[in-house]
């Protein structure tokens, strides 16, 4: 699964990066690396771009560039 596969509200781990060069390197430096826990805030009203947030900082993507990111979803917490 993809940052580009995932709706609104949705949390995920970020599990690699499959751009490479100078996207990579933006992405890295925008806090997009492995192991850091991303959640989809919304899409644009066309669908491009989507903005994220990580930590406390919002972020905004193309879905070129989200489709690049291999994502692992967070399981829920489990109802007692």
């Amino acid at each position: 699964m993809t940052l580009n596969d995932i709706n609104p509200n949705q949390t995920v781990v970020v599990h690699r990066h499959r751009a490479t060069g100078m996207i990579r390197q933006r992405l890295m430096d925008l806090g997009i690396m492995p192991h850091t826990t991303v959640t989809m805030i919304r899409s644009a009203p066309l669908g491009d771009p989507i903005e994220i947030k990580i930590d406390n900082t919002h972020i905004s993507l193309r879905r070129t560039e989200a489709a690049r990111i291999e994502v692992v979803a967070i399981a829920p917490p489990e109802a007692c």
